[in-house]
């Protein structure tokens, strides 16, 4: 491997956690840090955080059985496999290799943003015999219609909420200049640096299509993936597993602003808003949105009224304790997988 190969590789995964890390850095500048351990203990009301995990899990669920939908219009397996069993078996995409393969795709996704869509593929070769590209063809029809999903809630929301912003400039007698000039040089700067690195992450995205090749796929099983939302037997559960998925994540959020008592009166508006923004902010290619994902939800706490501290305090531990979760996940879907047994599959002769 050429050395210019190696170090684009190598920025790859360390430019994320640098840019995640200045934006953090940023934030908490000249903040007592030591002052987090008495949130944690004496202001903090972890039943609400704890009522919030089912919400998170049940997110990566849905997400894993509305997968398993996808793939089971898919009748071949991966060319170069045959089953061990009568010609007319053909093994049949487990449930729970699904929801494992998801787990762990987020918890490896914070260790290289956006590998999770490769990883769950691979999983899913390794112990249920599907090809690769087909599965990944399936994962590309997932990001048209959660994007479509997105685009939709958030319209509809911000429309909704546009009059919350209208009371808060006439109360307070702020107005978007004001705002915007409030904005200090870093302020600017960052804000630039999130932009810059959503550019690069779509034109990594578009240069690693030549890292589908080396993994022998192809654009006809892409294409097979895509048009399998044609073959699904029950389409209203789909459409209730692409909702709920994002409406568990919503309640896995919000249910975090009951934890304190200076965003539990800032009502769901807030909390919807807030998500939203959220929901771009994590574009930017940094382990699970971190830097971000911290600067969007701090500045729309901040707009809804939320002290410039506490709105820090807030976004460090709700992203550490969701972040700890989805580390979790992932260890528990691999210790799993271990004690599973693959689909008893042999390889073709050539």
């Amino acid at each position: 491997m050429e050395l210019k190969s190696i170090l684009a590789n190598v920025a790859k995964i360390v430019f994320p956690f640098i840019l995640g890390g200045a934006i953090l850095w940023w934030m908490y500048r000249g903040e007592d840090l030591s002052t987090i351990s008495r949130v944690l203990t004496e202001e903090m009301n972890w039943t609400w955080m704890l009522l919030s995990f089912p919400f998170g899990i049940l997110a990566q669920m849905f997400r894993g059985w509305r997968w398993k939908q996808t793939l089971d219009p898919i009748e071949d397996l991966s060319p170069s496999t045959v089953v061990q069993q009568s010609p007319d078996t053909k093994i049949r995409v487990r449930n729970t290799t699904c929801i494992h393969a998801v787990f762990i795709s987020y918890a490896a996704s914070l260790v290289i943003p956006r590998i999770g869509e490769f990883s769950r593929c691979a999983i899913l070769k390794r112990y249920d015999g599907v090809s690769f590209s087909k599965a990944l063809g399936t994962v590309v029809t997932e990001r048209a219609v959660d994007t479509l999903i997105v685009m939709l809630y958030s319209g509809i929301i911000l429309l909704i909420e546009i009059s919350v912003f209208g009371t808060f400039f006439k109360k307070t007698g702020t107005s978007l200049d004001r705002i915007l000039g409030g904005f200090s040089v870093t302020g600017w700067l960052v804000t630039a640096i999130c932009g810059i690195a959503a550019l690069i992450l779509l034109h990594l995205l578009l240069k690693n299509l030549s890292i589908y090749n080396k993994v022998k796929m192809t654009l006809g099983g892409i294409w097979e993936g895509v048009v399998s939302l044609r073959g699904i037997k029950n389409l209203p559960l789909y459409i209730f597993f692409s909702v709920g998925i994002w409406v568990m994540y919503f309640l896995h959020y919000y249910l975090t602003f009951f934890c304190f008592d200076f965003t539990e009166n800032l009502g769901i508006g807030c909390a919807m808003v807030s998500f939203v923004v959220a929901n771009f902010a994590v574009i930017v290619p940094t382990p699970n949105g971190a830097g971000p994902w911290h600067f969007a939800i701090k500045t729309m706490l901040i707009l809804y009224g939320v002290a410039d501290e506490q709105a820090l305090w807030f976004v460090l531990i709700v992203h550490t304790v969701q972040t700890m979760l989805v580390i979790a996940l992932g260890v528990y879907s691999w210790a799993a997988l271990s004690f599973t047994k693959r689909q008893s599959i042999v390889l073709k002769a050539d």
